[in-house]
């Protein structure tokens, strides 16, 4: 029991130094210019670190999983409601903030050593392969979400809509290259 609290103590620990890493990432990448790209180079850099220990890669790797879920069931409900009559923009909003909480980590969720060699899992080894590429997409990914959130908290449904659309384009920017097909 205590080699388990010991696990899941590394693990957390781990966990908020990537949220903190992240973190710096987007405050940089929303900064105008070189910033941006020197954000990109900063989240590759982090992610090309020594590879995680066996069993903290299986948990941030289900961390990473559980995520994606929230992220695709938040997508689910927001496009039921906006394919609706009448959509319940309470709905919108909420799962609009959900999505927007977990973009800025996106980047953090893929260190070295959390890939299809390690455990089950439907991120490509592309994603390791080409870091800046996907480091670019999580960021435009990032930048989608914040956008459909601010959107989302008016009331003009075509502008909602149109920028639901981007978000859901820049997550199949993503899924076509790194994400497996299930």
């Amino acid at each position: 029991m205590r080699l388990l609290y010991a696990v899941a103590t590394v693990v957390l620990l781990a966990a908020c130094r990537e949220q903190a890493a992240g973190d710096r990432v987007l405050e940089e990448a929303n900064a105008s210019g070189n910033a941006a790209s020197n954000a990109l180079e900063n989240a590759v850099a982090q992610s090309d670190a020594a590879p995680l220990e066996k069993e903290q890669a299986l948990a941030l790797m289900k961390e990473r999983h559980e995520n994606y879920e929230r992220i695709g069931d938040s997508m689910k409900v927001i496009t039921r409601q906006l394919k609706s009559g009448s959509p319940d923009l309470a709905q919108v909003r909420g799962n609009a903030d959900t999505i927007a909480q977990l973009a800025p980590q996106v980047s953090t969720w893929f260190p070295a050593g959390t890939g299809p060699d390690v455990g089950k899992t439907e991120a490509k080894a592309a994603i390791w392969e080409n870091r800046q590429d996907f480091a670019a997409k999580a960021e435009a990914f990032n930048q989608a979400a914040m956008a459909f959130q601010r959107t989302a908290q008016g009331s003009d449904l075509a502008a909602i809509r149109a920028a639901h659309g981007n978000l859901g384009k820049s997550c199949k920017a993503c899924h076509d290259l790194y994400r497996e097909e299930h």
